[in-house]
């Protein structure tokens, strides 16, 4: 009864799939060629509109009027030169220190604080703006929605999935975002094209496009798979990037003098002085397996080897083999009673006990409850802690499949149970590492400026990278480089 039902099933969505191909053909404005799409432009543009408020909640605005006013001069100037000029794009700085940029059908841009710091001219700025412009320009992000669509189409059928780790997670949200950042590696290798050509059309010199692949390449050394940097992940080898795009550089400029290009190191250092590098505090930040937030004053340890994602909207903990995961919230509910009842409605689930006590000088309302996929047979259990703190409610949530909750059940109580307030004034106070721009004195290598500088041996790796050189590289006297201090 099963298979026969699933045959007919994927038979009738092969013929829809099939249907919507036909219909569904559209000129690539980049090529000139017809390909499968199912966006039109205007659905496109509604698409990155609709998604752009909840990039900017999940990540936060970084508030710097001359690096916004900077990248929205050249991102605008950028985007007249293009195939798709009549787009109204728009250009953010996201407040994370992850090395991203990515784009959004539409014509939403935007770049990392993190990204932003590791540059070292505004021609390896250009070079990455071009390559997101490219993005849109070449509808990639409409592609991988279209690609999308049929995997969703396809996935009705057979969904394995639990709803309760995906609910749970927003994260339906996110994983959505995340995979329409990831493009085939030829869209990639289209957008590196388009990069060196738009960013040569506004006057600057694409090599440094190239080079800024090497500081890419630099930042994997010595590291697992998962902390390149998101700019990485899915895209060509940095290297192979960095001879082709040498290429495209050369043949963009070989009937002009390569000396017109625009480098403009300096005026870009000097705009990045001060940048906050690597994680701020003030949102939250994980020391020695406990999460401080300093602005909301609060405190709770993480299981040892669990990993951390922490975002202005949720916090989010999960052990590496993925049979786990903690999140925690704010809700919008006025009691305690009330956020378990929405709970229990927003995502169906069933509740098995619940009881409240207090923790640490704070109401609490503790539930359990569990969530049924009735096609797969798979249950997800929840503990949820409700906690009443500073007129706010959190919400924790502790998740696992039934089989294994009880194996995960005191790694949730000791983390919810030790939701304290943070008194710790040197925690409260804890200041970001910035990025200060210096001037050398003398001609010497970056190296032993780094000494003098009196940073410390084990950074000076990371030095290297955040300046594009090598410790042996040459720096003349005057020449400006980056150091990083609280």
């Amino acid at each position: 009864m099963f298979n026969l039902l699933g045959s007919k099933v994927f038979r009738f969505l092969s013929l829809v799939v099939v249907a919507l191909i036909i219909g569904s053909c559209a000129v690539n404005p980049v090529t000139g060629k017809k390909e499968v799409m199912f966006m039109s432009e205007e659905q496109e543009i509604a698409l990155g509109k609709q998604s752009d408020p909840q990039i900017v909640a999940m990540y936060g605005l970084y508030q710097d009027n001359q690096l916004q006013k900077f990248i929205n001069e050249k991102g605008q100037e950028m985007a007249s030169v293009s195939h798709r000029p009549n787009l109204n794009y728009e250009f953010k700085i996201l407040d994370s220190p992850v090395v991203n940029a990515f784009a959004l059908p539409g014509g939403y841009v935007y770049f990392t604080r993190g990204i932003l710091a590791h540059f070292n001219n505004e021609a390896e700025f250009a070079g990455v703006l071009g390559h997101e412009i490219g993005h849109v320009t070449a509808r990639h992000s409409a592609k991988q929605q279209t690609k999308a669509t049929i995997a969703q189409i396809l996935f009705i059928g057979g969904l394995v999935v639990s709803p309760a780790f995906r609910n749970f997670a927003n994260e339906a949200q996110q994983g959505m975002q995340l995979l329409f950042l990831k493009y085939s590696r030829d869209n990639e290798s289209q957008s590196d094209e388009l990069g060196v050509q738009y960013s040569t059309k506004i006057g600057y010199d694409a090599h440094q496009m190239a080079d800024f692949f090497n500081t890419l390449n630099q930042m994997r050394v010595g590291t697992e798979a998962e902390s390149l940097p998101t700019f990485l992940s899915t895209h060509p080898d940095p290297y192979d990037r960095y001879k082709k795009v040498s290429q495209l550089a050369d043949k963009a400029q070989a009937k002009a003098n390569p000396a017109d290009f625009k480098v403009n190191r300096n005026s870009y250092l000097k705009m990045i002085d001060g940048i906050i590098y690597g994680d701020d505090p003030k949102q939250g930040y994980v020391e020695n397996n406990m999460f401080y937030h300093p602005e909301m004053r609060f405190q709770f340890p993480i299981p040892s080897g669990w990993q951390t994602m922490n975002t202005p909207s949720q916090v989010q903990m999960a052990p590496s083999d993925g049979t786990a995961m903690m999140l925690l919230t704010l809700t919008q509910a006025n009691t305690l009673q009330a956020a378990a009842d929405s709970t229990l409605q927003k995502y169906g689930l069933t509740q098995v006990e619940r009881k409240t006590l207090t923790l640490n000088g704070m109401q609490v309302l503790a539930m359990v409850s569990d969530q049924a996929n009735q096609q797969t047979g798979q249950t997800i259990r929840i503990l949820t802690y409700f906690i009443s703190y500073r007129d706010l409610i959190f919400t924790f949530h502790g998740l696992a499949e039934k089989a294994n909750f009880d194996g995960q059940v005191s790694n949730f109580n000791q983390t919810m149970r030790n939701f304290k307030v943070l008194t710790d004034q040197s925690k409260i106070n804890k200041k970001p590492d910035r990025i200060s721009v210096r001037t050398a004195n003398k001609s010497s290598t970056l190296q032993s400026l780094l000494v003098a500088a009196k940073i410390p041996e084990d950074q000076f790796h990371e030095h290297a990278i955040i300046n594009g050189m090598e410790l042996d590289s040459q720096v003349s006297a005057g020449d400006l480089y980056k150091v990083i201090v609280k």
